[in-house]
């Protein structure tokens, strides 16, 4: 390819660029981020946020083609950047990233019902007993064992794309949300689910020129928070009602507690910070016109940060959550 046209494919990829998932290293010193041609960047933000960082230092230091598909969920263990895209999930031992032509440690496939179906990987999660909930396309939540990689319970009872899943780790408990406009409760002691709450059922969270899906949610204790379609709310996991709705009117598509707050980011070019009673605290301008990721770096006080990403090949970072300091480059 001539060097005028391999700058028009790259202007191309940036112009089309959508990120999805976002994954801070255990060491909190790099960022692994997830876009939708398959690639993986790893980005150094100690270099990123020196007082000597130039636009090289905002690019990744790494850059690997991971999946034929969409990288749309990212997480990690000590020693493991787990990736997950079409029914495919995947380790990278942090380690051999740096390794010129560094291939997956392993490979998994989640069982699919036929031989033609090729459900996306939407959610992974971390496990405490050290195994990984997957969700997606296939409507099922799917637990896998990370030291022998078989698969040993699977939760079955949406009926639809499941978006998001959360842990409640002091009650061995899994949240998901779902296509079909519910929020569902599970043990992970016995598989069974506990709960569902259709939020879009009450008549305070529910916009019906929206539609009932639920892309975004998190726990906090006996807390939760879940937003989509329905309105962003609050609810109370022991009495499974409703405490706060949030006066956001875009859908969204991220939501983390944080200290005393709510964060949350979704289908319009900024980050909400809310507070407990719905007060909406600020709202900080972001690049992307759509965010599809939200992450804090909380293991590291050196770098810690907050990140956002989704419709653009930009990922901002916030060093104080106030205002954006600057942006990386896929």
């Amino acid at each position: 390819m001539l060097p005028a046209e391999t700058d028009v494919a790259r202007s191309l990829e940036l112009l089309h660029m959508t990120i999805f998932s976002q994954c801070f290293s255990p060491c909190g010193k790099f960022l692994a981020v997830g876009n939708n041609l398959g690639q993986i960047g790893i980005f150094s933000l100690t270099s990123a946020l020196s007082s000597e960082a130039k636009e090289q230092s905002k690019q990744p230091v790494i850059l690997l083609r991971a999946h034929v598909g969409p990288v749309y969920s990212l997480t990690s263990t000590e020693r493991h950047l787990i990736s997950a895209g079409d029914n495919d999930v995947k380790g990278w031992l942090w380690c051999d990233l740096n390794k010129k032509g560094c291939v997956a440690s392993w490979t998994n496939r989640v069982p699919s019902r036929n031989s033609l179906e090729t459900p996306e990987i939407n959610s992974v999660v971390l496990n405490q007993d050290n195994s990984l909930l997957l969700a997606g396309g296939s409507c099922e939540i799917h637990n896998m064992d990370l030291e022998t990689g078989t698969f040993t319970m699977t939760l079955e009872g949406h009926k639809d794309y499941i978006h998001c899943l959360a842990l409640r780790d002091h009650h061995r408990e899994c949240v998901s949300g779902s296509e079909d406009g519910s929020v569902r409760l599970w043990d992970l002691r016995s598989g069974t689910q506990t709960h569902k709450i259709e939020v879009y059922k009450y008549e305070e969270c529910a916009r019906p020129q929206y539609g009932k899906w639920i892309s975004c949610l998190a726990t906090d204790s006996d807390w939760m928070v879940c937003g989509g379609g329905p309105m962003l709310s609050l609810w109370h996991l022991r009495s499974m009602t409703p405490t706060t709705i949030f006066p956001i009117q875009d859908s969204q598509q991220q939501v983390h507690f944080y200290q005393d707050m709510i964060l949350c980011a979704g289908q319009a070019p900024y980050i909400n910070h809310c507070q407990i009673n719905g007060e909406i605290r600020a709202q900080i301008p972001s690049t992307p016109r759509c965010v599809y990721s939200l992450c804090i770096n909380e293991g590291s006080q050196e770098n810690k940060v907050l990140t956002a990403a989704g419709s653009s090949a930009k990922i901002d970072v916030f060093t104080n959550f106030r205002y954006r300091a600057f942006s990386l480059t896929f």
